[in-house]
């Protein structure tokens, strides 16, 4: 994970978000019991990342000062095939330089960063697989506690592929971080 951290410039005090295959897999990480009724059967898998509270278990690099880690179960198979054959969440990033904006193309990936990865005796070929859709990073939620007009409340903390309105329309309300 330092490796990442260095590759990407992002700072340690941000943990990576986790990439599942499954419910199953993210339950290791996450307490799955925080987040209201129908969210994932609407969401997931997809570009839908929920911050939720840490299992102790969890790595504390991937916990942040709330007690809590991102998760999401991807819609990409290879991505969703990794994390099965690790036989656990895999942790998660973009391929673009901490604040950067996001890359949808191997072909687009800034070379400093393919430099850096080569630096690290990373394989730039593993990019080369089945290609992810592109696009918007996925949107990324908190569940909070308390209702909002007799919906279930999520904090907005990135908006992303996932919109305000899909997450209205499928019933909940959402408040802006």
């Amino acid at each position: 994970m330092a490796r990442i951290y260095h590759i990407k410039g992002r700072e340690a005090a941000l943990p990576l978000p986790l990439l599942a295959a499954d419910r199953e897999q993210a339950a290791w990480a996450a307490c799955l019991e925080a987040v209201p009724q129908g969210l994932f059967d609407r969401f997931w898998p997809g570009p839908l990342t929920v911050l939720l509270p840490a299992r102790p278990s969890l790595p504390a690099a991937l916990v942040n000062s709330q007690g809590k880690t991102a998760v999401r179960v991807s819609s990409h198979r290879q991505a969703a095939e990794l994390a099965r054959l690790a036989g656990g969440p895999l942790t998660a990033s973009s391929a673009n330089p901490h604040g950067r904006p996001a890359v949808h193309q191997f072909r687009n990936i800034e070379a400093a960063l393919l430099r850096t990865l080569d630096e690290h005796s990373l394989d730039a070929g593993l990019f080369k697989g089945e290609p992810p859709t592109g696009g918007l990073p996925s949107t990324l939620v908190e569940p909070l506690e308390t209702m909002s007009r007799n919906r279930p409340l999520l904090r907005l903390v990135r908006a992303g592929a996932v919109s305000t309105g899909a997450l209205e329309a499928a019933g909940f309300c959402v408040r802006l971080a």
